[in-house]
């Protein structure tokens, strides 16, 4: 027996020097940091300082602090002296000039919004020479800026006469401003409008002369300023907060998409991922009519759909569901034994109900802070949006949303990403943190979760989704399907309430989410579970440790995570190539 144990002893000591672990009690490893690991806190605390510092968004400061800040670090990042890293410190390496060219790609995006924006907003650059102003404890002319300040309300007002919604009638001197950059400007005015409140607050407070000056030419130019900024988002966006607000977002364009799958190390074009999003949305379609039958109703997939989502609970008691299908699925991994779930992480979640406000962006449910928020109907909605609420949170559709949300999915995934080499949060991406959940939905299928035929459809739903959203959220950047198109898709080819096809679509589009978001929940699950065949299915590894190692990891691009499963040795000029669809 002793001699069986030195040897398992010695063997778990291998699998931990491979994947880069290290041991620090029976049963439990944690990864040890690398040596890049204080590069990178230092970058990633530099990027904070810059941004806190030079908190006004579209300022030229901040982004001129922050090309500097991503050209020194490139410099020291040269440096590096490759030879002695190890496996995990060279993945650190790549991870951090990925980075760093993303940070100098995201500076040339927001200084051509800047400029696009600029004629737009007069109020600019005095509010970012006031800002810097006071940033710096300069003295101030104060009858000067009282008089160039009381100017403001008048240049809004005849910028206001000349804008005209795209469309609209022009004239000579009319500017012709679309949806998506009225809503996008009428942003930077309000972020705009808070700088030049705290510039006004932080004198009025202690220099009597201030106040005597500014008084009257700030409360007209900040009232002015306000009313420009809910005319730009009302009468140009047509944004009023109401339901059936039209719906306005930013195409990204396809050279934007390709620098944004280079950053993720994604080695798939976007018309190569739609094809994989049909693919996938083809399978979904084909299994539908499979429980179909066995529901009794043919190869009608609607009406299968239709009956699932008849059963929902009773207004009041989707809490208490959610509750009892989270314990059930935590259950599940303690007596499967597929991946190890600390006690503590096991036991502190709750349950959280999502607003009727939200819900317009979160209809069904989302995660945050220990707590799984849930979509249902309210007091506040009409009969209509009621019923598609509790239909489209029915029990069969949401007995798989819970895992994902909490345990196996992102409460757990939370959990490790805050212990364990957290140095690479910098680096998170979708790709893991949405593709381990969607990986799990795969694997709890592959393995019989569902009970019944129902509860196929349910699974069967959420995953149609996710290969739609592929299909139209990459079309929508790509600049081929408008969010109309989107919503109709998502009925049709999913099976959504309009409702929440509506929600669905505004949030894809609306800037809130990076353009390949919605696209990394297949495809991230994709990966992993491609991985899993390199790992688990070829005995390189148990399902149990490979879970696990994932973990260990934190929020990278899936293609690192797997040179450091593997034990790939990666070069300084790495570039995307793992074909993991194929």
């Amino acid at each position: 027996m002793e001699m069986m144990n030195t040897v398992s002893r010695r063997l778990r000591a291998l699998v931990f020097c491979v994947l880069g672990l290290t041991p620090i009690a029976v049963g439990q490893v944690i990864s040890p940091d690398s040596a890049m690991a204080p590069m990178i806190r230092s970058a990633a605390s530099d990027e904070q300082t810059v941004s806190s510092y030079f908190d006004l968004r579209w300022s030229s400061d901040r982004l001129d602090a922050q090309e500097q800040l991503a050209r020194e670090a490139m410099g020291r990042w040269q440096e590096i002296d490759w030879g002695a890293l190890d496996v995990t410190g060279r993945i650190d390496a790549v991870l951090l000039r990925h980075h760093l060219e993303g940070a100098l790609h995201d500076v040339d995006q927001s200084r051509a919004r800047r400029a696009e924006m600029l004629p737009l907003m007069p109020m600019l650059p005095l509010i970012e020479r006031l800002e810097r102003s006071r940033a710096n404890m300069l003295p101030m002319d104060l009858e000067a800026l009282a008089k160039e300040i009381g100017q403001m309300p008048a240049e809004i007002g005849a910028l206001r006469k000349r804008l005209v919604k795209s469309g609209g009638d022009l004239n000579d001197d009319s500017l012709e401003v679309s949806p998506t950059l009225a809503l996008r400007t009428a942003g930077a005015v309000g972020d705009t409008l808070r700088i030049f409140e705290r510039w006004n607050s932080h004198y009025a407070v202690y220099m009597p002369e201030f106040s005597w000056w500014m008084d009257s030419p700030f409360r007209e130019a900040s009232r002015a300023m306000r009313e420009y900024g809910q005319f730009l988002r009302r009468d140009l966006a047509g944004q009023t907060g109401d339901d059936d607000d039209p719906l306005v977002g930013d195409p990204e364009g396809r050279d934007r998409l390709m620098e944004a799958l280079n950053r993720e190390m994604i080695a798939y074009s976007p018309e190569a991922l739609i094809e994989i999003g049909e693919r996938e949305l083809a399978w979904c379609q084909e299994e539908l009519r499979k429980a179909a039958r066995e529901m009794g109703l043919g190869d009608d997939t609607a009406a299968a759909i239709e009956r699932v989502k008849e059963r929902h609970v009773p207004p009041g008691e989707q809490a208490v569901l959610v509750t009892k299908q989270a314990e059930d699925a935590i259950e599940l991994m303690r007596d499967r034994g597929w991946v190890t779930v600390p006690p503590l992480c096991a036991e502190l979640w709750r349950t959280t109900m999502i607003s009727t406000r939200d819900q317009r962006i979160w209809p069904f449910a989302a995660y945050n802070n220990n707590a799984v928020m849930v979509g249902y109907a309210t007091d506040e909605m009409d009969t209509e949006a009621k019923m598609m609420s509790m239909r489209g949170n029915n029990e069969h559709f949401t007995r798989i949303v819970v895992p994902h949300e909490l345990i196996p999915g992102h409460h757990l995934q939370g959990f490790m990403a805050d212990r364990i080499r957290t140095y690479r949060q910098i680096f998170s991406t979708p790709f893991f943190g949405e593709g381990w959940a969607l990986y799990w939905e795969m694997l709890l299928w592959d393995e019989g979760y569902a009970r019944s035929p129902e509860d196929r459809v349910g699974m069967l739903f959420w995953r149609s989704h996710r290969a739609a959203r592929i299909i139209v959220s990459l079309k929508f950047h790509l600049g081929e399907m408008p969010p109309e198109e989107m919503i109709e898709f998502l009925i049709d080819e999913v099976g959504h309430e309009r409702d929440s096809a509506t929600s669905e679509v505004r949030r894809y589009i609306n800037g809130m989410y990076s353009p390949l978001y919605q696209v990394a929940y297949m495809i991230g699950g994709l990966q992993l579970r491609a991985l899993r065949g390199e790992t688990v299915d070829s005995g390189r590894m148990t399902l149990l440790a490979y879970h696990d190692a994932l973990l260990q990891q934190n929020s990278i691009p899936v293609e690192m995570i797997r040179a450091q499963l593997l034990g790939i040795s990666v070069e300084p000029d790495w570039q995307a190539q793992w074909r993991f669809a194929d």
